[in-house]
């Protein structure tokens, strides 16, 4: 049996026992955290070839909104974001890597689906969404496609396995269209091939599509069909054989964006943290950031985990715009990824 196999049916094996079980003080163990905490690093997956979510930069480092969730959840653990092992996986690789224990958290662009999160599929735990995205398609402006019946029968450049090749199957069986899918292993391949012709079109998320034209020699030669093909809500995920872990993760990036909601940012935490230990002020703060109250060992984390992961990346939406937003080399603006409060999608239980 291969190494890498036995450790993650050994691990499934200890989350098995630890399962559910709590120490008089109401801490949850959890074998998997007992693991990172061990060997002193987490071991995250990542695409790392999707700038704006995890991509290697000129100085040999990953950044990425992606890169980020991994860092805050190291902080949040270990105490330290950059104890953190950055491991790169390409769409048919992550789940295996994650149900054998090779990674211990995937925060690699991706989407959420029943076949995913079921016991009889992926077994997946996801994390709340972080991103809300879309399915689309890029294509040549000179190419003459205006619209998905100009792709009929025609290539369409796609990485294998992949929930947009789905997706752009179930889009052109309902239209009645011939999809011919040219398949690739990853992304680069993918996006390689399109740029010397091989295939029409190119279908991906379009935060995916956008980031890949952004390196293009000539970004204004592309555009994007203004179809929206799927809902493609993306988030972290861990697997389901360790609950204890998978609630941790959860209520980490819960934390980033009740941060934001309450306020809470990177150059203000260590100051909202010494304000709140001197005077009552807010409960809900005070909960957060681990003043008041045992949230984190519920968790089996640190009382100020949340504290943690904010000094290390910053809240959620500093998250968004540093990476994609506005100001960022993709240009993008939230949309449904603002606030609840702003009028998106993105709200945070309370902490209590």
């Amino acid at each position: 049996m291969a190494p890498v196999l036995l450790l993650g049916l050994l691990t499934a094996l200890l989350a098995s026992c630890a399962k559910d079980k709590a120490d008089d003080s109401g801490a949850v163990a959890s074998a998997r955290m007992a693991q990172i905490r061990s060997r002193g690093r987490l071991i995250c997956g990542i695409n790392g070839q999707l700038p704006g979510f995890s991509a290697l930069q000129a100085n040999g480092v990953y950044t990425g909104l992606d890169v980020d969730i991994c860092k805050a959840v190291a902080a949040s653990v270990l105490g330290d974001g950059a104890k953190l092992e950055l491991r790169p996986l390409s769409s048919n690789e992550r789940f295996a890597a994650l149900a054998s224990g090779e990674v211990d958290l995937l925060s690699r662009n991706t989407t959420v689906a029943l076949t995913r999160d079921a016991p009889g599929g992926n077994a997946l735990s996801f994390a709340p969404i972080v991103y809300y995205d879309a399915g689309g398609v890029m294509v040549p402006a000179s190419g003459g496609v205006r619209s998905l019946s100009d792709l009929a029968g025609r290539p369409i450049c796609v990485v294998g396995g992949s929930t947009n090749e789905s997706v752009m199957s179930d889009r052109m069986r309902q239209l009645g269209l011939a999809f011919q899918p040219l398949r690739f292993q990853d992304a680069d391949q993918a996006f390689y091939a399109y740029q010397r012709g091989r295939c029409s079109a190119i279908t991906s998320d379009r935060t995916g599509l956008a980031a890949r034209r952004s390196l293009f020699a000539d970004p204004r030669a592309h555009g994007l069909l203004p179809e929206l093909l799927s809902k493609e809500p993306l988030a972290p995920v861990t697997a389901q054989v360790d609950p204890a872990w998978s609630d941790a993760v959860r209520w980490i990036v819960f934390a980033l964006i009740r941060a934001e909601e309450l306020g809470l940012s990177q150059a203000n935490v260590a100051i909202r943290m010494r304000e709140s230990r001197a005077r009552t002020g807010s409960a809900e703060l005070r909960r957060l950031l681990g003043v008041e109250g045992e949230l984190g060992r519920q968790l089996g984390l640190p009382a100020d985990f949340a504290a943690r992961a904010v000094a290390a990346v910053g809240n959620y939406g500093e998250l968004l715009e540093r990476n994609v937003g506005p100001r960022s080399s993709l240009g993008l603006e939230r949309g449904l990824n603002r606030l609840s409060v702003q009028g998106g999608l993105i709200q945070s239980p309370p902490f209590r």
